[in-house]
């Protein structure tokens, strides 16, 4: 997720938000605690983008339309919070496991969008917030309690509550992908890293070690979420079980990209609240946190095997203020001794903000034989006569087919760095292992 410095210039631009200061005298009086209970609360930015043509699309022409239509007539039947709370997980894992599904051939293809698809669930899921943001419940509902449903509606809609690892003597694999992102330079977009987490979830790869469960979860693109420790909540519990990690996301074009070093600073670029964040990346006992993490990925075996379509770099450069320097210097081959970090090599997004949060976390629970880093894929394209997103459709031969390239290539590079990371978990049972493909 390496927005070009182009359209870093567009988007931060666009992203700019006055904010109005009202005299007093002109606001209404201040409601009290029993009048504003439970209120409906007001759209996000992202919620808002529902409303152009493409999402309603991509939400008909994949049949996910029929889902925030059932959750509002099942949340209107909530009559506490408890069962509220069972609503919106129900509906929102049952998002989860429908896009999974789909993306891997079980049940039915619904509507004539791509089975690979990975915009319905992102579409599907502002759907659901939105009806969640808009409810009014029969019974008193705390701002902190909405908050929390609204939470559970994200953790159990991205994966997040649906790690699984059963049996013994396999290989644990976790992959994380991202919502698409730039949308309001082409609200049409995709992302692959997020087809990949759907293609991959819960699925078996044989190496010679025997076969490698992975299992996926996928992460917004908000600096918001990161800097509450969303990556930290998701990942702590995971990775002291884990023989192998990879964050993904969608990087430069025509390229796939193993990146070296992740560094400590972002770099501002709009996310998907259109918010800009600068400076050092936030994480708890920052007096310990170093400028730079490294990978652990076996970079060489993934940039030498014969993986598909796309070329795959070992990627080595940052850019960093040198030690006792002030101004930002690119270097090709990694930072040098005291530098401050500017760019990882993932750049200064939250591609690469994932990158350090999850090999820092790695480091910090004493994990050095843990393989874990980043893997950028290409960019998803649409065909050449398709490229204008005002009078551009919602997909085309060349998208379908980028994209099943792409997923099929990490498939296979998570397969390569799996088959090239020893074992550390305990595995799968026998019948399971049998099935590995």
């Amino acid at each position: 997720m390496t927005p070009s410095p182009s359209a870093t210039t567009r988007l931060g631009l666009g992203g700019v938000a006055l904010l109005l200061v009202l005299a007093g005298s002109a606001l209404p009086a201040a409601a009290s605690p029993a009048d504003t209970a439970g209120a409906p609360t007001a759209t996000t930015v992202e919620e808002q983008r529902l409303e152009r043509t493409a999402p309603r699309e991509i939400l008909r022409r994949s049949g996910f339309d029929s889902l925030a239509p059932r959750f509002e007539r099942a949340l209107r039947g909530s009559g506490d919070y408890a069962q509220a709370e069972r609503t919106v997980t129900r509906h929102a894992s049952a998002l989860w496991r429908r896009a999974v599904d789909r993306a891997q051939g079980r049940g039915p293809a619904t509507g004539d969008l791509s089975r690979g698809d990975d915009r319905p669930l992102y579409w599907a899921r502002l759907a659901l917030s939105t009806e969640l943001r808009a409810w009014t419940p029969r019974f008193e509902l705390s701002d902190q309690q909405r908050t929390a449903l609204h939470t559970a509606l994200e953790t159990s809609s991205r994966g997040q509550d649906d790690i699984r690892f059963p049996g013994h003597r396999v290989k644990r694999v976790l992959v994380t992908g991202f919502d698409p992102f730039t949308l309001d330079r082409d609200v049409r977009i995709g992302n692959p890293s997020g087809a990949s987490a759907l293609a991959l979830d819960g699925t078996l790869v044989r190496t010679a070690d025997g076969p490698a469960r992975i299992e996926t979860v996928v992460f917004p693109v908000r600096w918001a979420d990161f800097a509450e420790g969303e990556v930290e909540r998701v990942l702590a519990r995971q990775l002291p079980r884990l023989d192998l990690f990879t964050t993904v996301s969608q990087g430069r074009q025509g390229r796939f990209d193993v990146e070296r070093t992740n560094g400590a600073w972002r770099g501002g670029f709009p996310d998907n609240e259109n918010t800009a964040s600068t400076g050092t990346v936030p994480v708890d006992d920052p007096g310990s946190q170093p400028q730079w993490t490294t990978t652990t990925l076996p970079y060489r075996q993934l940039t030498a095997a014969d993986s598909g379509r796309f070329p795959v770099y070992d990627n080595t450069q940052v850019t960093e203020i040198p030690a006792g320097g002030t101004q930002p210097v690119t270097r090709p081959d990694g930072p040098t001794p005291g530098s401050a970090a500017r760019a990882g090599g993932g750049g200064d997004y939250l591609s690469n903000e994932i990158a350090y949060r999850a090999t820092l976390l790695r480091d910090r629970l004493g994990l050095p034989d843990l393989a874990g880093g980043h893997l950028h894929t290409p960019v998803l394209q649409f065909g050449a006569e398709n490229t204008d997103p005002r009078t551009g459709t919602v997909t085309d031969p060349d998208f379908e087919r980028n994209r099943a390239d792409i997923v099929g290539q990490v498939r296979e590079l998570v397969r390569t760095a799996a088959a090239n990371t020893p074992p550390r978990g305990q595995g799968l049972s026998r019948r399971e292992s049998r099935d590995a493909p």
